[in-house]
């Protein structure tokens, strides 16, 4: 998996402003196409699925030249992007294009006739002011200022990647686990095991968790016993595992899994849950609409979950691409709604009751739910 070369060359460090530069202002705001994901993952809302455009493989979707090296800081209401300009012999201002536009930024320089460019990204970590970006040259180098829509976001680096997604999502998480279900154990056992390393949470696993119990296979326990045994055994495990925090859990897939089953979810959502979903849907709008059809239809998975991520194919040598979209998505649906981590917490303190998104006051029995009061009002 190819990483983009500015990526790659990338190095955090502080550099401060010179006050006496020149300043340049970048109020244009030109629109960008995104280029088609291999992996359409949605945030899911009451009201339907909005699009999260995850990356091809490992890296930003972004361009730059070999020799393009870059070093980036945060500030707090701004981030700061220092680009080497040795060896361009840019001549002025004039020679250099800035151009941000929300996730988007364009830099590049005419050298000799010829236009390079030094960065072409539309997946900037998170969202900026475009039009309150200041640029300008210092010695060798153009610094980029580009002001954060949210100050209080902390960027790990300029551009969405994977690497900039594990070290920013423990930010948001804050220690909430993450669980894994779909369609296939196979490919939540892998995705999961990816999304472990990268947050350096614990990575555990139900079918191992059963079967080390059982001293079984899945397959052996589902033709002895049924499905529904099996789901019944792993919703225990899911319970006991509920408390628990920093964890990446993965799920059994299929029909033989608690996930398949409406009345085994009262754990699932203790964390955040991940619904992986193989389609054969060949663009983002299809898949979209394949979702959103799943959602009309009742489907658990897509009803339930907190993300959706669908997959075209599955190879487990992309485990890690399908867990970028995943983080990717998790991102936006945290950023959203910043309570999100504070109202899982809640849920568990209150005893996993099964009263999610509508937490209902301490006292309240799940068995006369038909009387329960509003719901509890969070801290702010």
């Amino acid at each position: 998996m190819a990483s983009a070369a500015a990526s790659a060359s990338s190095m955090l460090c502080l550099s401060l402003q010179n006050p006496t530069k020149t300043l340049h202002f970048s109020i244009k705001t030109h629109s960008f196409h995104f280029l088609k994901p291999q992996l359409p993952a949605f945030r899911r809302y009451s009201t339907g699925v909005t699009p999260i455009s995850p990356l091809r493989g490992i890296s930003c979707n972004c361009s730059s030249t070999n020799t393009t090296h870059y070093e980036f800081s945060d500030g707090s209401s701004e981030v700061e992007l220092r680009l080497q300009l040795g060896g361009q012999d840019v001549l002025s201002a004039k020679d250099i294009f800035v151009d941000a536009d929300g996730t988007s930024l364009t830099v590049k320089v005419q050298q000799a006739g010829s236009i390079i460019t030094l960065i072409d990204t539309t997946s900037l970590f998170e969202k900026i002011k475009p039009a309150e970006t200041i640029w300008y040259i210092d010695d060798d180098q153009l610094v980029i200022s580009l002001k954060k829509q949210d100050p209080n976001l902390k960027w790990p680096d300029i551009m969405e990647s994977w690497e900039s997604l594990s070290a920013g999502s423990m930010q948001l998480l804050k220690g909430t686990s993450i669980y894994v279900v779909g369609d296939s154990t196979e490919i939540n056992q892998k995705v999961a095991r990816e999304l472990a390393v990268a947050l350096g949470y614990t990575p555990l696993v139900t079918k191992e968790l059963l079967e080390t119990f059982a001293k079984q296979t899945v397959d052996s326990w589902v033709v002895a016993e049924g499905s529904d045994s099996v789901a019944e055994a792993e919703s225990a495990i899911l319970e006991s595992l509920s408390s628990h925090v920093r964890a990446v859990v993965a799920t059994l897939g299929g029909s033989h899994g608690a996930a398949a089953r409406t009345d085994k979810w009262r754990h699932l959502y203790s964390g955040f849950s991940i619904w992986l979903s193989q389609t054969e849907a060949t663009d983002e709008d299809s898949a979209k609409e394949e979702a959103r059809r799943h959602i009309e239809d009742g489907n658990v998975g897509y009803t339930n979950a907190d993300v959706v991520v669908k997959l075209q194919g599955w190879d487990a040598d992309h485990a890690k691409s399908v867990a970028q979209a995943s983080l990717s998505a998790l991102k936006r649906l945290i950023l959203s709604d910043k309570k999100l981590p504070g109202k899982k917490s809640l849920y568990i303190r209150l005893g996993c009751r099964g009263d999610w998104p509508n937490i209902k006051p301490p006292g309240w029995d799940p068995s006369n739910a038909a009387d329960a009061a509003p719901p509890a009002t969070l801290p702010n």
